[in-house]
Order: C-alpha cells, then sequence, then structure tokens
C-alpha cells in the first residue's frame, strides 16, 4: 500500500485504548467530548468490557449515519467495540450490515462465570467464539480471519454489482490477545503467534486491494490502513513494538498512541509519497465525509480536520493543527508541529523499574514514572521530531523551550477554555448486562440465564 499510496510518518490514534479510539474514529470527536471515557478516577483508560452498562451516546452522529446522506451502503466486519448491548450495536447505529463481535474474541470461554462473546451477522448473534467460532488456544489455529475476509470480498462484490457506493469498517482482531491464525499461517513466522496474526492481517489486506482491482474500482476507492492504539509491549511475544517509540498500548508517550497510517487510492494519491502531515484517526471521519461530498456536522466541534488536499496534492502546505493526547478525563500531553509537551507524566508498572507492565524494559528518569505526576505548571517538552523516543527532555531554562511553550500555551488555553465534556459513558458496570441473551440467541438455542442486576461504578486500574 505504501509504496503505490502515501506513508504518513506521524499519524496517531485519538486514545492509546481501543475502545475510546474507534469512538473517535466513527463521530470525529476526542472521547472527551464524545463521552467515550470515565470520571471514577483521574486520567484512567476505560474501554467496553462485558459488564459496560453504557456506550457510544445516541446524540453522536456516527460516519455511516452520515454516509447515508450520499446513498452509500456500509458493513464493519469484525470488532465494533462501542457498546454490545442492543440500542448500541452497528445495525443501529447506521451500519447496514455487521459481521463479527460488540467485544472481542478474549475470554470467557466457557460460558460458566461469564459468557463467551457472541458473533452477529447484521442484528442477530449467530454463534459465540471458542464454542461456535473456534480459536484453539493451545495452538492458535483459527479461521476467522478468513472469514471476515470472504465477508469483505462478498460485500465489495455486492455493492459494485449493485452500483452502489460502500463504505466497509474492516477490523480484524487476530493480533489482539489471544493471537490466532489459519491453517495458511499458523506456525509460519519467527515472530511466534503474533507475527502469524500479522502475516495473516497483510494478506488479507492484499487480497481487498486485489479484489477492488479485480472489479476495476481502484481508481474510485479511497483505502487507509491504520490501528486503534500503539502495540501492547506488556504482552511480550504475543505483543507488537513500538519500534523507535517510547512505551506503548495505555500510555500516551509516542509508542502509546502513534499509529501506521497508509492512504491508497490509485490515480488521485501519487504512489511512493512520504508526508509528515500530523494526522489523527479522526482526520478519517472529516475526509470520508469530503470525499463523499457530505458536509461534517455543523453543531458541534469536531476535531478532526479534511485530510484531502494533502492527499491530492504533494506540493500542498502542511496543515497547522495540535494532537492531543487524552487519558481518560485528561489531557495528558499536546503536540504542535515538532515539539510535545507533557503536563502529566504516568506509566504502571512494578516497583522494579525494568519491569514496566507498559514501558517494557525501558526507564527514562523522570519521564517513565509510576505514580502521577502533575508537570501543568512546567510541562516537560520533548521535541519529538529528532527524539521520537521521548529521552532527552528540552531543557525548561533554554530559549528553544521557552518559544516552544510560547506557542503551544495559548493553543491549550484556547483548547480547555472552549471544552464541553460529552457525558461519560464507561462510568457504570453490571453483571447483569453482559452476553447472557442476546438478539437472535432464541433462534440458534444459545441463551444463558441472566443473573440479577448490580450496577456499580465500574473499577479502572490504570
Amino acid at each position: 500500500m505504501a509504496a503505490e499510496g502515501m506513508l504518513f510518518m506521524d499519524f496517531y490514534t485519538a486514545n492509546p485504548l481501543c475502545s475510546p479510539s474507534r469512538a473517535a474514529l466513527m463521530t470525529g470527536r476526542l472521547p472527551i467530548r464524545n463521552g467515550f471515557y470515565s470520571t471514577n478516577a483521574h486520567a484512567r483508560n476505560a474501554f467496553t468490557p462485558q459488564t459496560i452498562v453504557g456506550g457510544i451516546h445516541e446524540y453522536e452522529q456516527l460516519l455511516p449515519e452520515l454516509l447515508k446522506e450520499a446513498d452509500y451502503k456500509s458493513k464493519i466486519i469484525g470488532k465494533w467495540h462501542l457498546g454490545h448491548r442492543k440500542q448500541f450495536l452497528p445495525c443501529n447505529r447506521g451500519f447496514d450490515e455487521f459481521f463479527g463481535s460488540g467485544n472481542c474474541h478474549f475470554g470467557a470461554y466457557n460460558d460458566i462465570k461469564t459468557p463467551n462473546m457472541p458473533v452477529y451477522k447484521n442484528d442477530k448473534m449467530v454463534g459465540r467464539y471458542y464454542t461456535n467460532f473456534t480459536i484453539d488456544r493451545s495452538t492458535g489455529l483459527s479461521n476467522i480471519s478468513q472469514i471476515f475476509l470472504e465477508e469483505g470480498l462478498t460485500f465489495i462484490e455486492q455493492q459494485h454489482s449493485d452500483r452502489n457506493p460502500f463504505f466497509l469498517y474492516w477490523t480484524p482482531d487476530a493480533t489482539h490477545g489471544p493471537n490466532y491464525a489459519s491453517t495458511m499461517f499458523n506456525g509460519k513466522s519467527i515472530r511466534g503467534r503474533y507475527g502469524d496474526a500479522v502475516m495473516e492481517m497483510d494478506y488479507c489486506v492484499g487480497k481487498i486491494l486485489e479484489k477492488l482491482k479485480e472489479l476495476g474500482i481502484d481508481k474510485n476507492t479511497f483505502v487507509f490502513f491504520t490501528s486503534d492504539n500503539g502495540a501492547a509491549t506488556y504482552r511480550g511475544a504475543e505483543g507488537g513494538d513500538n519500534g523507535p517509540f517510547l512505551c506503548g498500548k495505555e500510555t500516551t508517550y509516542e509508542g502509546g498512541m502513534r499509529e501506521p497510517g497508509i492512504a491508497w487510492w490509485p490515480g488521485s494519491i501519487q504512489a511512493g509519497t512520504i508526508t509528515h502531515q500530523l494526522g489523527n484517526i479522526m482526520d478519517l471521519f472529516t475526509t470520508s465525509l469530503t470525499l463523499a461530498g457530505v458536509k461534517p456536522p455543523q453543531d458541534r466541534i469536531i476535531d478532526g480536520i479534511d485530510l484531502s488536499p494533502v492527499l491530492l496534492d504533494q506540493t500542498a502546505p502542511v496543515i497547522d493543527r495540535p494532537i492531543w493526547y487524552y487519558r481518560g478525563n485528561e489531557m495528558m500531553a499536546v503536540r504542535v508541529g515538532a515539539y510535545k509537551a507533557h503536563y502529566w507524566m504516568w506509566t504502571q508498572h512494578g516497583k522494579d523499574p525494568l519491569k514496566f507492565t507498559f514501558c517494557r524494559g525501558q526507564y527514562i528518569k523522570n519521564v517513565t514514572v509510576h505514580d502521577q505526576v502533575d508537570h501543568t505548571d512546567k510541562p516537560i517538552l520533548f521535541n519529538v521530531n529528532r527524539d521520537p523516543g521521548e529521552k532527552y527532555i528540552v531543557a525548561p531554562r533554554s530559549k528553544e523551550y521557552k518559544a516552544a511553550m510560547a506557542i503551544i500555551d495559548p493553543i491549550v488555553k484556547a483548547h480547555k477554555a472552549k471544552l464541553e465534556p460529552g457525558e461519560p459513558s464507561l462510568n457504570y458496570c453490571d453483571v447483569a448486562v453482559q452476553n447472557w441473551a442476546p438478539p437472535g440467541c432464541e433462534d440458534i438455542n444459545y441463551c444463558l440465564p441472566v443473573p440479577a442486576s448490580n450496577p456499580k461504578l465500574c473499577v479502572w486500574d490504570h
């Protein structure tokens, strides 16, 4: 894709965790605005486990809902993670079709204390992970990625046949633990099961692009490849590698939020181009609407910007914009141009600084810190162009520091002055809302007894 398209060297997600970043993609808005955060404790990462009561707010306008204005047909395949209760599921939030799970494929594995995750076809459950859609945890063998691939290819073929414009949100989860791969890839990578899963994802993406070319619609189709958070370095060999960037998933250091970003559109995006435009996953919301001829909502703040000028014109100037690093209800850092200012710092680890949970094996004095540290009076500054690993603090007394903060501080003050946080969706949990009896369970005789409701404040450890 990169050889045939554009590679973003400075592309970011909107949060260092899956659910909030996906909410940002679908709404074009920071999680602090769209409600995908928690106020149960300061600066905690929250997501959508089975016990979560909430989901994406009804008043948020999602990308597939808006694309209907231009007669687009839309489908999500794979992991949704914006709420698993009926009212939050994709087909009730603008998608025409859905094949996948409201959650992810991790446990439960035996339906005893927690129900196995359901797999949906559109608005009805057709089985559960491990029971009907098998993943051999002892070998990592599963054909689920191939099922997701076939679902995607069939959708593309059908929309082409019907002459519909379409939006495909293809979100495989095999690289999430426990990793899995089909027979074609299982045991083939020297990187273990994680490598097997990445190899298969690469293959599947290639097949999707190949199908677009085969149907002759590649020059009329915009494709973007990215991720929802940095690699889970705490999983060791079963997680990814963030290269030169500090730490990983769950943190607001570069390794937690700086992502691959590849744009592909033969004939429109010049092949083999590289850009240093600061990009964010929320930009895909605004850019997609612009390319489809649909105006973004005008009654709310949209954080995503339109990247089409950069995508379509190699000589276009870089768009000046900030990148916000939020962790729950706290703005932890901001990047403006080459400079990143940390207003708060925190990672999670044991007492041994060489055994970080989220910064595996990485220790930088006064930077990778176990306790939350407030630097709002004197932010910690890095030039992440020359120091992407955030190893060398710009001296606070230096001219460089003073010049950079003179630009950054007003931007932060203006942001906070206009910020109206959305109602938090991720505060309450309840065992009764788990996937005991999802829509469609009656049709396949796979409903489980629902326990008594007992809502409580969710506990978010990090």
